[in-house]
């Protein structure tokens, strides 16, 4: 990039808010996935009208634009892969309005989702979507790769939430989609499809959202099984009966063994598998959901049942899951996390596929699972300096998703495609379906200079 081009960059957000300093970029070369690349500048707007400049820019001049939140994302969709502007919405931060009355929020993207969560809590309300990068994910990233979390099967996923978005389009137009209206079906449904687009097709700068009343209680169970099939009969069978939990965790041996040595949290080392269930609702209704789930529980042969008395016994329950990935890290450097969906009733299956795959290519996993909608994240722990082992960890990402495909499965529940599953697009998809999206793409960034690079 001319350095002309970076002082006009840098006039539209003012020096304070742009930098090509070498240390500077290294920082914005990576995110949680493994790959880096460096940018050539990074910028960091405050309101639609700048990035809208920024873009005009940048088409232009035809440089590549990498927008970019907290950098949790775990499948490299905010890796500057060709280099260019990264425009860093961190500053965007701003919760814009709160109105119970219509059950919304209006947030900028850098607003982290756990801030939103306190926030709309206080009044009584709840945003569902809680990524277990919830304290550093913004909401920019959480709806550019359509986020879930543990809660995802009883709320659904961030696309369920989304009202409407202001985004900013590759060459510099702003584009408002949806409302703040619940109900909406007027034309094509612009706000969906830039849901999950990762950057590829706007740069979204504000975001509506529906809100729902917090539930008045909830319960958590731990259920211990010998055998990994019971834990994930167990997950048939608790929605067999018509039992549909906030959240329904599994965690495999190897990583309830790492949590354990991390942490200290009692947790058994023996078994197979651990189901963590969390039910919510109304006191009276949660009471009989408990003992169903109680019930089924034992039916499928758990060894030990821990109902947690309290709030503070349940954050103590929970602790073992949001744990998990950090306890993983502590065994080597490094982490790729998988994420594959399946069928739930294939759940079982996949698990045992993951750690036969992983055993064959002499890689470490550890598997946990948000089980009630088999949406799995195996682990796999390696040290990055080690490029044999690295290449064998990526042997062992090849060899999974052809057989998630094969159970009925998917490339990717929540974490999103990026570069980690762009090569696989076409064995998930039909060439009608990527004839049409490479059309859309095409639409909405016709020079090619969104997030490039990536699935599409």
């Amino acid at each position: 990039m001319r350095d002309e081009i970076k002082k006009e960059l840098a006039k539209i957000v003012g020096p304070d808010r742009a930098t090509d300093a070498p240390e500077h970029l290294v920082t914005y070369s990576f995110d949680a996935y493994t790959e880096e690349h460096l940018p050539e500048i990074v910028l960091f707007p405050v309101t639609t009208e700048e990035v809208s400049a920024i873009m005009k820019v940048a088409y232009r001049e035809d440089v590549p634009v990498t927008p970019r939140g907290g950098g949790s994302n775990l499948a490299g969709e905010s890796i500057p892969i060709r280099g260019g502007i990264v425009v860093c919405l961190t500053k965007m931060d701003k919760i814009l309005a709160i109105d119970t009355g219509s059950l919304t929020a209006t947030v900028q993207p850098g607003v982290v989702n756990l801030d939103l969560q306190k926030a709309v809590e206080k009044l009584g309300f709840m945003y569902p979507p809680d990524p277990a990068s919830w304290a550093v994910a913004t909401m920019g990233g959480t709806v550019a790769t359509n986020a879930g979390g543990p809660r995802t099967l009883k709320y659904g996923v961030t696309k369920d939430y989304l009202l409407g978005l202001t985004v900013v389009l590759a060459n510099g137009d702003v584009l408002k989609t949806g409302g703040r209206t619940l109900k909406n079906v007027t034309g094509y449904n612009l706000t969906t499809l830039l849901c999950g687009s990762e950057g590829t097709l706007g740069i979204i700068t504000e975001i509506i959202v529906r809100l729902v009343p917090r539930p008045l209680a909830s319960r958590t169970v731990r259920a211990d099984f010998v055998k990994l099939e019971d834990c994930s009969d167990a997950v048939s069978a608790i929605l067999a009966g018509g039992i549909i939990p906030a959240s329904l965790e599994l965690m495999d041996q190897f990583t309830v063994r790492a949590v354990e040595k991390s942490f200290n949290l009692g947790l058994p080392v023996d078994v197979e598998g651990i189901l963590l269930i969390q039910v919510d609702g109304g006191p009276e209704t949660l009471e009989r959901e408990v003992k169903q789930i109680e019930a089924v529980l034992k039916e499928k042969h758990a060894v030990n049942i821990v109902s947690a008395a309290d709030a503070a016994e349940a954050d103590r329950l929970w602790l073992a899951r949001r744990s998990a990935g950090t306890a993983l890290m502590r065994i080597k450097p490094n982490i790729v996390t998988e994420d594959v969906t399946v069928p739930v009733s294939n759940l079982t299956a996949m698990i045992r596929k993951v750690v036969e795959i992983c055993e064959r290519n002499g890689i470490s996993v550890g598997v946990f699972a948000h089980a009630g909608d088999g949406n799995l994240h195996p682990c796999m722990v390696f040290d990055r300096r080690d490029e044999e082992e690295y290449q064998r960890v990526l042997k062992a990402c090849d060899e999974l998703v052809p057989e998630a495909l094969a159970l009925g499965g998917t490339l990717s529940g929540e974490h999103g495609i990026g570069l980690a599953k762009a090569p696989f697009m076409p064995l998930a998809m039909d060439s009608v379906a990527l004839r049409v999206m490479h059309g859309i793409k095409d639409y909405f960034d016709p020079k090619g200079i969104l997030n490039p690079g990536k699935f599409v």
